[in-house]
This record gives C-alpha cells, structure tokens and sequence, in this order.
C-alpha cells in the first residue's frame, strides 16, 4: 500500500487539477450570464470577452507560476509544495462555488470573487511539473515513462470526465459542480497528508537561481532556434485558435442554440472521448503507417474545416460530428508537431526545447480566450470560428512550407541550462 500510495496520489492531483478545470469551463458564461440578468445591460454587450478574461487570469496565473512551484519543490521538497497548492485548489473551488451568493453586493462584487478564484487557481494549480519532478524521483529510468504516461492518462482522464460531471451537477445547483471539485481536491489533501513520502531527500535539494523561475526565460530560448521558429509559430496558431474555442464554445453555443450547461458539458466530455481514443490508441497505429508529416497536414486541414464548419452548424445535432472531426484532427496534429519539433533539436537539448514548447503553449490559453471573446463581442458570434479556421490554415502553410525548408535536421537551440523540474 504505501509502495501504491505515492502513484496513486500523484494521479489524482493531476486528474482533480484537469477534472476541476473541466467542470468550471463549460460553466463560466451561466455565472456571467446570472449577473447581467440581474443587473447590468452593458455587461450583456461584453459577455463573451468577460468569460475570455476569466479564462485568461487562470492560464496567466499557471504560465507565470508554474516554473515558480517547480523551483520550490527543488528547495523545499515535493510533498509540501503538492499539499500546498492542492489546498490552494479546493478553496479556490470553494470561493468560485459562493460567488453567485454575493448578487446582494452588484455585479463587482460577483465578478470580483469570480477573479480571484480562477487566479487561486492559476496559482496553485501549476503544480503538474512537480508531479512529473516527483515521478523522476522515485522510477528508476527504465519505468520512467510509464510514471509520466499514467500522468498523461490522469490528465487526459479528467478533461474528459470534468465536463460530464460538471453537466450533471448543474441540474442541482449552478454552484455544486465546484462544491464536488472543491471536496476531491480537500480529500486528496487528507489522503496525501497521511500517505504521500517526501521524494526529494534533504542533502538533495537545492536553491534555484530566480532567472530560472522566469517563464518568458524558457520562450526567448526556444524562439531563438531559426531550424524550429516557423514550426513554432505553427503550432502557436494551432493553439491559439483552440484556446478561443474551448474558452467560448459556451457562449457560443448559448447564443446560437440555447445551450445550457448540461448540453455544453455532455459536448465537452465528447471532445475529450475523441481525443483520449485519438492520441491514447489510434495515434500510435497510425505514425508508422503514414508518418508525422502526413498525419500533422491532415489533422490540421481537418481542423480548419471544423472551425469553419463550427460557425456555420444549422442544427445543434450537427455539434457533435464536427466537434469529432476537430478532435481527430487535434489529436493527429499535435502529437505529430511535437515529434517534428523534437526531431529538429540536438538530444541535450530536447528537455530544454519541450519545456520552451510547452511554455508557448501556455501563453495561447492566456492570448486564445482574449481574442475569441473581443472577436464575439465586436464582429459576432460566428467571428472567433471563421478566424480560427483561418488561423489553423495559416499554420498548415507556416508547416508545410518549414518542412520543405533545407534546415538543419538537428540544432542546438543555445538556451541556458534548466532543471528538469522547472522545465
């Protein structure tokens, strides 16, 4: 049991910080859209770039602070800073689920509590590097990806489960879906407290220097590597264009078709279906059939015809296979994009070259939610799709055109040296 303990703690940190993050997404706009009723006219004409800022102050919050947490657990150890910022995660659950309680106060208030949950959130929910830091310490090489694929199985595992649970909640309350979150969360802490070693030994830890603890650290490296830019800047689109998707589809969809939060959420948890049989079993069939490049083009020309496709639905029926051929895509095109990237860098520098990649990623959900809200609210409900669409066209002429390039196959990218931790 105790040999388990450590396993099955750090799945279910990963798989309450993604479930969490599930059940709350579908529900934003429903919080927004009770304050507006209630109150204030003007804010019906921004709801769309509200619920954009809200998502945004999440993933700002996890961008700047996740290399901040993975430092901490190098000089305090794993364990304190895994308890910590799982505590940090109920509460925030807890904070979002009373805000609705506080319409007495106005609009501000609401919106207020609603802020500072998601940037609690943000804050202490940057803690999947320390999970993988904490599975480093105790595999030996040999069964090291089998720790960080069952992280990948947790993450993967709770998109999808969130947003069911999230829809079937709501019929209770707007609020008990964060209550649920909120008790997994409190209930791995207890669990973890009395169960989870410390990874890291005491002569083992050390000070990270605070130029490691900067996120924009990893992004200047990465960028500077002339052999991957025009790949990079393909996968920013890519993602750019999802991160507005996912932050607006419930606005959207209310709009468009009356959604509510149950019939978003059962949406949600389809996207994530689609992509766990996607990347976790078809993908691997796939690669050495067809190749990365191949699959990565016809993931991303898919894409771009479901973000088109999405604006133009006629019926809500129609949502769930072009939600499908989205997630097909997806789920061909990213995996492949990051082999390619990783193909084009020397093997010292792989760690430094994903971190910077992963760093890239983070900043789209920040900038994605943004522009999909100001495009909603400006030029209307239809605009974030057709833009995305064009944006996932964009990138599959950025990487068609990188591929056919004559650089390099392998090239340092020069960055300075960073723990695996923060990385």
């Amino acid at each position: 049991m105790n040999k388990r303990s450590p396993m099955a703690f750090i799945f279910l940190t990963v798989f309450i910080d993604l479930l969490g993050a599930g059940i709350v997404l579908p529900l934003l706009p429903y919080y927004v859209k009770i304050i507006e009723q209630s109150e204030s006219a003007a804010l019906a004409e921004n709801r769309a770039i509200i619920v954009g800022l809200l998502a945004a102050s999440f993933s700002l919050m996890q961008f700047l602070c996740a290399p901040v947490l993975g430092a901490l657990s190098d000089r305090f150890g794993r364990r304190p800073v895994l308890l910590i910022s799982l505590l940090g995660t109920g509460i925030s659950y807890i904070v979002f689920g009373l805000a609705d309680r506080l319409l007495g106060f106005g609009a501000a208030a609401v919106l207020a509590v609603l802020f500072g949950a998601r940037i609690l959130d943000g804050i202490t929910g940057g803690n999947i590097s320390t999970a993988q830091a904490y599975i480093a310490d105790i595999t030996t090489p040999e069964n090291r990806a089998k720790g960080m694929g069952m992280i990948g199985a947790a993450f993967g595992l709770g998109f999808m489960l969130g947003p069911a649970l999230g829809g079937l909640l709501s019929g209770i309350s707007l609020e008990a879906p964060a209550f649920a979150a909120a008790a997994l969360a409190l209930a791995n802490v207890a669990f973890g407290y009395f169960m989870l070693p410390e990874s890291l030994p005491a002569e083992q830890r050390i000070a990270v220097p605070l130029a490691k603890m900067n996120p924009l650290a990893r992004l200047s490296g990465v960028l500077s590597n002339q052999a991957i830019r025009p790949l990079l800047a393909g996968v920013f689109m890519l993602n750019l264009a999802f991160a507005g998707m996912q932050s607006n589809f419930a606005v959207y969809s209310d709009a468009r078709f009356g959604f509510g939060p149950r019939e978003n959420a059962f949406i949600f948890a389809f996207i994530g279906l689609m992509a766990v049989i996607m990347q976790g079993f078809l993908i691997r069939r796939l690669v050495p059939r067809f190749g990365e490049m191949r699959l990565a083009v016809v993931g991303l020309a898919l894409m771009a015809v479901a973000f088109t496709l999405i604006a133009l639905a006629p019926q809500p029926w129609t949502l769930y296979p072009i939600m499908g051929l989205l997630a097909a895509g997806s789920g061909m095109a990213t995996p492949s994009l990051t082999s390619l990237i990783s193909r084009r860098v020397a093997p010292q520098a792989q760690g430094a070259t994903l971190g910077g990649t992963q760093a890239l990623n983070s900043l789209t959900m920040v900038l994605g939610p943004l522009l999909a809200g100001a495009l909603f609210d400006v030029l209307g409900l239809q605009a974030p799709y057709f833009v995305g669409g064009l944006l996932v066209a964009g990138a599959l002429v950025l990487i068609g055109i990188a591929v056919r390039a004559s650089a390099p196959a392998v090239v340092s990218t020069g960055m300075p040296s960073l723990s695996p931790e923060v990385e």
